[in-house]
Parts: C-alpha cells; structure tokens; sequence
C-alpha cells in the first residue's frame, strides 16, 4: 500500500493519540459479551508465491494458495472484489476453500465507491451484495474506501448510501482519508456520529506519513485496523504493542471483534508481521480467540522480527 508511505520512518512518532472519550459511550452498547472477544489477523492478498516452502506447504500449486492461506490466517483484506464483482460460482468456491473459522473482509468495488452517486443508482450495490452473500456465516465485514478527495462536505451522500446499502445483513466498515475527517470540528462529529447510527465500523489505518488516520474513534462493537509495517524495521514490533495495550483496554470496555491486516512491502514480510501480532496479542489477551500463522519452515529472512 503507497498510502502514507514514506522513504524512512526514523525520525516518526508512532505514539498513539489517547483513547477518544466517546469510545466508552459507544462500547457501553456491547458491554455485557456472552461469549470471549475474537481477534482476526490476515494479510491482503493470498497469491504469494515467495510464501511457499515456508507458509505454505512445499509445492503448493496456485490453485491451492486460498486454502493454505486459510490454514494459516483466518481472515482476509480482500482487495479482488475492488476491481470487480465476483460471479456466484467464485464466492461459493472461496467460501468452501477456507476452515470454519475463517471470515472474509471484501473490499467494495470502485464502480460503487469511487463514482459520483456511490452506486446507489446504477445496481452495483444489489449486484455486489447478492454475489457476497453466498460467503454466508465466513463473511467476516466489508468495507469501502472512499476516494482522497471524498471530504465532510459529502456526508449527506454517504448517509444516503448507508440509508441504501443492506447494513444489517451485510456487515460494512467505511474508510476515508481526506484531512478534513480528522479534524475538531462539527462535520467530522457528524461523520462519526452516522457511522454508528448505521452500525459501521470507522476504518483505523496505522501508517508511517499519515497519523491522523489512526483516529482511534469506533463506532460499533468491532474494529477494522489496517496495520501498515515498514519491512520489518523495529518500530513494527513495538507499535505492535501498543496495538495490543488499546486492544486490551478496549476488549475491557466492551469491544467483541477486532480485524487486524498486517501490510507490508509487496505483501511479502505479512506473514512474519502476522506471526509477531499473534505471539503478543495472546499475551496480552488470554482470554481472546485468535489464530495466527506459523512457518512450515524457519523464515531465515533477514531483519525477522524473531
């Protein structure tokens, strides 16, 4: 992802901002769980040829990349259903390839989130949700990144679209990234504010060049957050950590499902960025469900996190 990306991050403070005041207020909605909270980790893509012999077991054929993925995370920031609405017969093939555990995060198609109306009058939505659907109870939350220049100005557009969109059934998250979200005033309220009347979770995205999209506010009882590593470097670990004290504290207030994708430069070091955030969120969260990937083979790759 070239989102926020910069050429070093040394001289960056990945220090988190405190825990928003509202977050207690909205978690007070789920506060009595009945069962333990779950944590989801996953890369964004399964098509990783330099991931066999180490993740995926030695001569693994393509075909069978989405089931071996699923062996090793049990979620997915599935970033194919941006480019284009899936047929039937695919979701069915994707759902029936993954264990029962395992929960799809697909992303919104751009020929719904990226033109002027955001689909509402063109049938993509119906299309796109008819399709996803058939992931039945592995449909895990998608969500829809909206364009850079898509501003607070827009909000009425984007209540109509939820107004529109099948949020009950079909669980959505929104993304946005221009400045104007994140700044202190009575739109940006606002925003959050129709997030959780519809029920949608406020995308978080930890990325080098752009703190201010690691907004920390939530608006329903899961959390999507987009983790952005840096090859590796140090300051992947420890931000990992502080990961898993504001998850601890959030679980505590009430939080029940947290998805967590773990970036990384062409996809290739996720896996090692996974493994860390299961080993420490497992520590720091007994009590949580997770399931995190292990090497089929030592990962022997230089600047590992182990």
């Amino acid at each position: 992802m070239d989102f926020g990306k910069l050429a070093s991050v040394d001289q960056v403070d990945f220090s988190f901002i405190p825990d928003p005041p509202q977050n207690k207020n909205v978690l007070d909605d789920f506060s009595v769980r009945p069962v333990a909270p779950r944590i989801y980790l996953g890369a964004t893509g399964y098509n990783m040829k330099p991931w066999v012999g180490i993740w995926y077991p030695a001569g693994a054929r393509e075909a069978a990349f989405l089931r071996c993925y699923g062996q090793q995370f049990n979620t997915i920031e599935h970033n194919t259903t941006h480019y284009r609405i899936p047929d039937h017969a695919t979701v069915r093939r994707w759902r029936d390839e993954v264990p029962d555990d395992f929960r799809f995060c697909p992303k919104i198609p751009q020929a719904i989130s990226h033109v002027r109306q955001l689909g509402v009058q063109n049938g993509e939505i119906r299309a796109f949700c008819d399709a996803i659907s058939l992931l039945e109870h592995k449909m895990g939350c998608c969500f829809m990144q909206l364009p850079p220049q898509f501003s607070v100005q827009q909000l009425p557009l984007l209540e109509h679209f939820l107004s529109v969109f099948p949020v009950s059934a079909i669980p959505l998250a929104i993304e946005v990234r221009h400045p104007s979200f994140f700044q202190n005033s009575p739109a940006a309220a606002t925003y959050y504010s129709i997030l959780r009347e519809y029920g949608a979770p406020a995308v978080i995205t930890d990325v080098a060049g752009r703190r201010d999209v690691c907004h920390m506010r939530l608006t329903q009882g899961r959390v999507l957050i987009r983790f952005v590593g840096n090859g590796l470097h140090p300051t992947d670990s420890s931000r990992v950590k502080q990961w898993a004290a504001r998850l601890t504290h959030w679980f505590a207030l009430g939080l029940r499902e947290a998805y967590f994708f773990c970036h990384e430069p062409d996809n290739l070091l996720a896996p090692e960025l996974a493994a860390l955030a299961a080993s420490v969120f497992s520590t720091a969260l007994p009590e949580a469900i997770l399931r995190g990937p292990a090497p089929l083979e030592p990962p022997g790759r230089q600047g590992s996190l182990f």
